[in-house]
């Protein structure tokens, strides 16, 4: 066994960038992982495993990706009918990306906002991921030691994507459940009042529209608040545009471009808008980032950053045939959007028959489950005892509230489309349970009692759930990428 002395030599020998912790994977979120990674559930290989519901995948519409790839061979160069093509797209170096590509992203990110706004293809710039695109970000507008201003609860991935390598701090703009944890006037000022305080320099606000967790939409007068308010400080707004197709039910999706382009006084120069390819159309292995800036000089430096993180030529070929096929474009939108609203609300009323309650929600591919009368205290501590709970008894990893920076205990992730129906009925049934059986006690204490003594065999005893009964849509193997 190599002693603690020799491990902590061979980290002076590295970078303290390299060796610190600010990936954040030292947390619950990805803990719930690792349990997972662990003991996967399978239907018939593994079914006392733990189920994956800390991943935000949109699985759900892969029938028709794969469809349209059957019936367009021509679209890879990795194909017979495709070949001819492999030479150029081979040695295609420039980081600028393919103009059909570019073209093809700006009309879906178009479609994907209802034609309400257009997009110049010529401020596409490519990135590996919404991660990559976030750093590249953030390396062009803060130093270290600057900060960004962001609305919680928010996803436990922008601790490494802005701070790790960049130096950049993320200061809090505490919003809460009272008001369905709503974006206010009052909490921007009061999180930049309290960070002048502190002697941190705000270079800008970040948010995330729709919400990763909340599945919820920024409305109109709330964007046109925070566009205001950023103009009001001269502070870059980032707006995280990467679930804008994943909305369900009204009212409709409204981008940061639309009130840019309604406010005159709006300095278009901090306005920056983030986008992906990961989970509006579910392909987070293809690692398509887009940084789409109204700064000409963070155009043209952001696209030199890009070098370190550039979109394979053969995706480019491959997507930009694909987005510019619009009869499929449109009818994978409207379906995506009818199978993921079909499949929240199986969800959430099944909850519901049990007394749990979600945050209304009407995108994403997540809800925000209320269990804060199953704490044992309303402490973040005893969030974190109910959740090993549930992770390592009820074998479900959904993710505890505290990973996203909620400002209350008792708050749960809970993604619901990368997985197959049947494991979505196992899943509920096992949250069903888990609730029906612990009713009437009054700690954890007594929960891990019973949760011992029956050891959740999940069954179907309660109820056979045939409200249940849909048709499976997606596979159900989910690798561990980005969520």
């Amino acid at each position: 066994m190599v002693s603690m002395s020799n491990n902590n030599q061979k980290q002076q020998l590295l970078s303290k960038i390299a060796t610190n912790d600010g990936h954040g994977e030292n947390s619950p979120y990805f803990d719930g992982w690792k349990a997972y990674a662990n003991d996967p559930f399978h239907l018939t290989d593994n079914p006392n495993g733990v189920i994956q519901m800390g991943l935000a995948e949109n699985q759900l519409c892969f029938d028709l990706i794969q469809e349209w790839v059957v019936n367009n061979p021509k679209a890879s160069i990795c194909t017979a009918e495709g070949a001819e093509n492999f030479q150029d797209i081979a040695i295609f170096q420039d980081y600028h990306g393919l103009p059909e590509f570019r073209q093809a992203v700006a009309r879906f990110m178009e479609k994907v906002r209802g034609d309400k706004v257009t997009f110049d293809p010529d401020r596409i710039v490519m990135s590996g991921g919404a991660t990559g695109a976030h750093e590249m970000l953030a390396f062009c507008l803060a130093d270290p030691g600057d900060a960004f201003l962001v609305p919680t609860p928010y996803y436990p991935g922008f601790d490494r994507d802005l701070r790790w390598r960049t130096g950049v701090q993320l200061f809090p703009v505490v919003c809460e459940s009272c008001n369905d944890f709503k974006v206010t006037k009052k909490a921007l000022e009061e999180a930049y009042e309290k960070a002048q305080q502190s002697n941190i320099k705000i270079k800008g606000l970040l948010i995330n529209n729709p919400s990763n967790p909340l599945g919820t939409l920024l409305d109109k007068d709330t964007l046109q608040d925070i566009v205001t308010f950023i103009n009001s400080k001269n502070i870059h707004l980032v707006s995280d545009e990467i679930y804008a197709a994943t909305v369900f039910d009204q009212p409709r999706f409204i981008s940061v471009s639309e009130i840019v382009e309604e406010i005159i006084e709006c300095n278009q120069d901090l306005i920056h808008i983030v986008y992906s390819l990961s989970k509006d159309l579910g392909f987070p292995g293809f690692r398509v980032g887009i940084v789409y800036s109204y700064n000409d000089t963070v155009v043209n430096i952001a696209r030199k950053m890009s070098s370190f993180g550039l979109v394979s030529t053969q995706t480019q070929h491959l997507l930009a045939s694909m987005l510019s096929d619009e009869i499929f474009i449109e009818k994978f939108i409207a379906e995506s959007s009818e199978r993921l609203g079909k499949r929240q609300g199986m969800f959430t009323k099944g909850l519901a028959q049990v007394g749990i309650s979600t945050l209304k929600s009407n995108a994403g591919l997540f809800f925000w489950m209320d269990l804060r009368r199953l704490l044992k205290e309303a402490t973040f501590d005893g969030e974190l005892e109910l959740w090993r709970i549930i992770i390592n008894e009820v074998k479900l990893n959904v993710s505890p509230g505290c990973s996203f920076h909620c400002s209350e205990p008792g708050w749960f992730r809970v993604c619901f489309a990368n997985m197959d129906d049947e494991t979505m009925k196992t899943a509920l049934r096992r949250i069903r349970n888990f609730v029906l059986q612990t009713k009437g006690l009054n700690n954890i204490a007594a929960i891990k009692k019973q949760c011992s003594r029956s050891k959740l065999q999940i069954s179907l005893s309660f109820r056979r759930l045939d409200d249940f009964n849909s048709p499976a849509h997606s596979p159900m193997n989910s690798p561990l990428v980005r969520t």
